[in-house]
């Protein structure tokens, strides 16, 4: 089956943070604030598949304030931070959803996210992950992470279901 068939069932897109929605840069300041940068047109990706019915998740391995404000933003409601294994979580979202794992895609880009890309019926590396997540992944981005990624992936999921058009109608 190829990336675009399995885009097509796609209900529920689950992204990491550091290295995915950011460049992976974590800048401390004099007075211990952590600052990380986030791409708009991620933004808009990531509330362009909300507008048209796929789910957006955030499961990353650290707390932070600042990706709290950013998923709040973005209007994601499924957030959780702090989590060493992802997968038994991942499975808590499964059974609340009653999807199944050929319904979702992952975006990963560093070895703490291949329990998650195996697991995944799209298993989605940024341009700039490690050897091992590409290894697995069914589709590689053009773009890094923190640079675009997800928003490539929310173009290639909502062209595969025929809402592209649709978005863009909304836009206007």
């Amino acid at each position: 089956m190829d990336v675009n068939q399995i885009a097509q069932n796609v209900k529920l897109v689950i992204l990491d943070v550091d290295g995915v929605m950011t460049d992976g840069r974590i800048v401390i300041d004099e007075e211990g604030r952590e600052t990380r940068h986030f791409d708009i047109k991620d933004g808009l990706g990531t509330v362009a598949l909300q507008m048209l019915g796929v789910e957006v998740a955030i499961i990353t391995s650290k707390r932070s304030g600042a990706v709290a404000r950013r998923a709040e933003e973005l209007r994601i409601k499924r957030l959780h931070q702090g989590v060493r294994k992802k997968v038994p979580v991942y499975e808590q979202i499964l059974q609340e959803m009653g999807i199944t794992d050929d319904q979702v895609c992952y975006v990963g880009d560093d070895l703490n996210d291949l329990g998650m890309m195996k697991r995944v019926g799209l298993p989605v590396a940024v341009a700039d992950a490690v050897p091992e997540i590409k290894a697995v992944a069914r589709y590689v981005t053009k773009a890094p992470g923190g640079h675009g990624a997800v928003r490539e992936v929310a173009e290639l999921i909502l062209k595969a279901q025929g809402k592209w058009e649709t978005l863009l109608a909304k836009l206007q």
